[in-house]
């Protein structure tokens, strides 16, 4: 077994140690999991880095989080703390840069459990929004942990919809300062993190008003708690917003401002200032004061999102191999369920999404660099397409990854139930990303106004932005498949993929052009025709997802054992997305009923190929043992003595029952004396 050399905390394992089951499933595997694993990684240099930091955290016990699923909100909170400000320490000790990536493998190897998160997004909003000479005043005391920082933009009566934010900033020119209120209630800054207990300063979206007139949102540097003794300072009212679905150890909280004043150089001004004698310059696109949003977004996916999924598929799937029940011929022993092509069904499209999500995340990631570059040389022509891809995606791929661990859970039976399965913390906490960094429905009508101005272009022969450049000519109307194989043909499904967006997006834009030529004013128009929109938009991002996979399926060309065992992933994928949205593909008569029954065909037999490779290709992730945290997806297969061995360590199994005392102990006694 030379696989356990690679993975991260198997040192200890031997052949005996492994339930058989899994054992077997790693038995002579067609392709070299490490190779694949270094793929995912992006490289084999970044492996080797990401392991070092594993060693360093794994051998380190104030990173531990064995008994997490007992701890309290206040120990998950201090926890939190302890552990990235140990972190800084070492940091420190092995010579490792802020900007470098071992701060981002942290995350992984702690699954988020670590403080000062929105403090990353308030240093990035400097970095990013900022001038050179407030880059050099506040970047070093964040870094330094000298002041902690947050992030306040959601308010409790408006979260995605940035123009309705009712936090003010006005400019006296004679002081030559800002001074920043809410106003009402509903202008209370409301959930973001590290605010509630740990922030001393805050980058706060406000809207601007000089000399009575609005000029928008605008980010401002305020510090809310002193440096001396952390007490709110005046005009400051501050605190926790309470108990949530997850995220125990986040300090999300609430911030209000009475007449607070910031001086004119607090207001990021990068790319719009106020001269002192209150004229307000611009410079490029008004979109960019939200660029600290996308590039949260874009992280979020990366470093959150398709790791969740990834960890819920990993913990299923090697679940499912040792799991036994049932005969499937009477009278042989209990099978693995993962044999089960109802099981198979749950589970493997789960893995195919989260090697899709994986590679539309990093396509992503790569699209985000490529803009950010053209801004800082003055060029914002991308800004809008990349907007509108970070909306759609985090949207697409938060809703596929949450329900995907759901069906994970679940496929996990009851034991799934169990918060030491892994499984309902994975989900509680993915649960919120549907809502927070935009509301989903939301954002997917956001890349709807980029999708129909875009088919508008088109139909004017202007160009297209290489993402929507299928907009420029109808797609055809008739799929080519002939055979049950030629769905296996990615230009057969991504034909498909392609004239599903193309006519969504074609119907929502004449429908809506329709109601406007018919006398509706726009917006009664729009509202009228958003379920359409977000389905165009959800059409349009699942064609995109469907697109970079096979891309990078194609990319895998000189390592051909690998490139075999990913390609009918990517066909899972793009089949499975036939299967579940059989009505999209059907409706204009692209696909016959007929070719329905032959993709449903590839995409059962697909099932059983993925299932010869599942464990290894869940094994590529390297997901060590102690980032999984699940008694149910341990490398070594040993479940049920895992979970037994965690349930020992309930604190109520140890230490005595005060409800026997004062409830039960006085009833066992009446009890006894009639017996």
């Amino acid at each position: 077994m030379a696989w356990l050399s690679v993975h991260g905390d198997s040192s200890s394992i031997t052949s005996m140690d492994v339930n058989p089951d899994l054992a077997k499933e790693r038995e002579s595997p067609p392709f070299p999991v490490e190779t694949l694993t270094n793929i995912l990684d992006g490289g084999h240099a970044n492996t080797l880095v990401r392991r070092e930091v594993e060693t360093l955290v794994h051998g380190d016990p104030v990173f531990s989080r064995e008994n997490i699923y007992f701890q309290t909100l206040e120990e998950r909170y201090e926890g939190a703390i302890q552990k990235t400000l140990h972190f800084k320490k070492k940091m420190v000790q092995m010579g490792w840069t802020d900007d470098g990536p071992q701060k981002i493998i942290l995350y992984r190897i702690l699954g988020g459990e670590v403080a000062f998160n929105v403090h990353g997004v308030f240093v990035n909003s400097i970095l990013g929004l900022g001038t050179d000479e407030q880059i050099a005043k506040w970047i070093p005391l964040a870094q330094n942990y000298q002041i902690i920082g947050s992030y306040a933009q959601t308010e409790l009566g408006h979260g995605t919809y940035l123009r309705g934010l009712e936090t003010t900033a006005t400019f006296n020119v004679e002081s030559q300062e800002f001074i920043l209120n809410t106003p009402k209630t509903s202008a209370t800054k409301w959930w973001p993190g590290d605010m509630g207990r740990s922030a001393t300063h805050a980058v706060v979206l406000a809207q601007l008003y000089i000399k009575g007139k609005a000029y928008g949102m605008h980010p401002f540097i305020i510090q809310i708690r002193s440096l001396v003794d952390h007490s709110p300072l005046p005009g400051i009212v501050v605190g926790d917003i309470g108990p949530k679905m997850s995220f125990e150890h986040i300090d999300n909280g609430y911030l209000l401002m009475r007449n607070i004043r910031v001086p004119k150089e607090n207001m990021l001004s990068r790319y719009s200032q106020v001269l002192p004698d209150g004229s307000y310059v611009k410079q490029g696109s008004e979109k960019i004061n939200y660029f600290t949003m996308i590039l949260v977004r874009v992280s979020m996916l990366a470093n959150e999102v398709a790791p969740a999924l990834a960890k819920a598929s990993v913990i299923s799937i090697r679940y499912s191999a040792v799991r036994r029940q049932s005969e499937l011929k009477p009278g042989d022993p209990e099978v693995q369920i993962l044999d089960y092509q109802t099981q198979q069904q749950k589970v493997l499209p789960q893995l195919a999404t989260s090697y899709a999500i994986h590679f539309v995340s990093a396509y992503l990631g790569y699209f985000y660099s490529e803009v950010y570059n053209k801004i800082k040389v003055g060029n914002f022509d991308s800004l809008p397409e990349l907007h509108a891809l970070a909306a759609g995606l985090k949207a697409l791929v938060t809703d596929y990854c949450t329900a995907g661990i759901e069906v994970c859970r679940r496929a996990c039976g009851g034991h799934g139930y169990s918060l030491l399965s892994g499984l309902p913390s994975l989900y509680t906490k993915l649960a919120a990303s549907c809502t927070y960094e935009g509301e989903n429905t939301v954002l997917y009508l956001q890349t709807a106004r980029f999708l129909v101005k875009c088919f508008a272009a088109a139909q004017s022969h202007q160009a297209l932005p290489e993402s929507v450049i299928y907009l420029s000519s109808a797609s055809t109307n008739k799929c080519r498949a002939q055979t049950n194989s030629d769905f296996l043909n990615p230009a057969i499904y991504l034909e498909a993929y392609e004239h599903r967006a193309y006519r969504h997006i074609q119907n929502a834009a004449h429908q809506l052009q329709a109601l406007v030529q018919a006398g509706a004013e726009q917006y009664d128009a729009w509202n009228s025709t958003s379920v359409q929109l977000v389905q165009a938009s959800m059409a349009h991002c699942h064609f995109t997802t469907v697109r970079v996979f096979v891309d990078e399926v194609k990319r895998l060309g000189n390592e051909p054992s690998v490139q075999a065992a990913i390609k009918p992933l990517c066909d899972l994928f793009a089949l499975h997305g036939i299967f579940t949205n059989a009505g999209g593909f059907l409706h204009d008569g692209y696909l016959s009923g007929q070719q329905l029954d032959m993709a449903t065909a590839s995409y059962l037999d697909l099932l059983a190929v993925v299932r010869k490779t599942a464990v290894l290709l869940t094994d590529a992730f390297d997901f060590t043992d102690e980032q999984l945290n699940s008694a149910l997806g341990r490398f070594d297969g040993q479940v049920y003595q895992r979970l037994f061995e965690w349930a020992q360590k309930a604190p109520a199994n140890n230490k005595v029952n005060p409800v026997y005392e004062k409830y039960l102990r006085p009833l066992f006694q009446s009890t006894a004396s009639k017996l």
